[in-house]
């Protein structure tokens, strides 16, 4: 086990890393640095190293199904080879981790893409928290030509908002800021809301930062198309066998660091959005429904249905 690991998962249980993609792309890399200085004799000890790893990793997040499906993946490659090397099975790491990177860099911007041809000249989104594959696709529709405006809750208690509202910025968008509860003032201005995702369930629910659930209500209730985008790998295939996707529960003081004693206080990290409320899924393989989830991902990536 590599110092590198144990710093990775601190920093992603410490929130110092966010966002669903960059805490996978965080633990994968730590996957690399950790078979390349590895110390293992042979496959047996380089695999316990990779599972303790695996262990540390999981636990760092529980509502992290991209980073839980890449990580598996990466392993069930070292299980499933036939080699005994530890060279050979070292290098199948770093580089299916590599290419994994890659995929998932192609996906982002394949749903950017995709994503871009849903927003009209003149449109006003709504958004909720950080998505940093929500940002691609605002930033490609704006380099598209298309003039749009972008209205963005703070999203307590951490503030993920602003920085979805610095980088809308710093593109030229112009940006409404707004805090949590305003969300049913604006949603009669806007045309369309588009949220990021951290996990998608098997009925093609949409866990996602908490106030999502409720911005989705909204939305319906004001008749407005509500998109999620999200890559497939986000999809939890535990989910599919009764496991409900796990809720986070953050540290109290989050949301209040000197709150009075004998004062219960609650910090769920994420909320469930039933997918009635969901227009549609944008993922790598077009526009979707999200009841259709296992069906594309299935299609897509069968592996993912194979090891859970």
């Amino acid at each position: 086990m590599t110092e590198t690991v144990r710093v990775t998962a601190e920093r992603i249980r410490k929130l110092e890393v966010q966002g669903a993609r960059n805490v996978a792309i965080a633990a994968i890399k730590a996957l690399q640095t950790l078979a390349e200085q590895t110390k293992a004799k042979n496959k047996t000890a380089f695999l316990s190293e990779l599972k303790e790893a695996q262990a540390m990793l999981f636990a760092s997040r529980e509502t992290e199904p991209l980073m839980r499906n890449a990580i598996r993946w990466i392993i069930t490659q070292v299980e499933d080879s036939s080699t005994e090397k530890v060279d050979a099975l070292r290098q199948m790491v770093v580089s299916n981790a590599s290419q994994f990177l890659k995929n998932l860099e192609a996906s982002r911007e394949r749903i950017a893409e995709i994503g871009a041809k849903r927003i009209r000249d003149g449109s006003v989104i709504f958004t909720h928290c950080h998505s940093s594959t929500v940002t691609r696709l605002l930033a490609r529709a704006k380099k598209d030509g298309k003039n749009l405006k972008v209205i963005c809750t703070e999203t307590r208690p951490a503030f993920q908002g602003r920085i979805t509202a610095r980088e809308m910025v710093e593109l030229g968008v112009e940006t409404t800021f707004i805090v949590d509860s305003a969300a049913r003032s604006f949603m009669g201005n806007v045309d369309l809301i588009i949220l990021g995702a951290d996990a998608i369930t098997s009925e093609g629910n949409v866990v996602n930062k908490i106030g999502t659930s409720t911005i989705a209500v909204l939305a319906y209730e004001a008749r407005k198309p509500l998109y999620v985008v999200s890559e497939l790998l986000k999809f939890d295939p535990e989910t599919l066998y009764g496991e409900y996707e796990k809720i986070e529960q953050r540290n109290p003081r989050e949301v209040w660091k000197e709150a009075p004693e004998k004062l219960g206080v609650k910090n769920p990290a994420f909320d469930v959005t039933p997918s009635k409320y969901i227009h549609g899924l944008i993922c790598e393989e077009g526009v979707i429904t999200p009841q259709s989830i296992v069906e594309v991902v299935h299609r897509r990536y069968p592996w993912v249905l194979k090891h859970t």
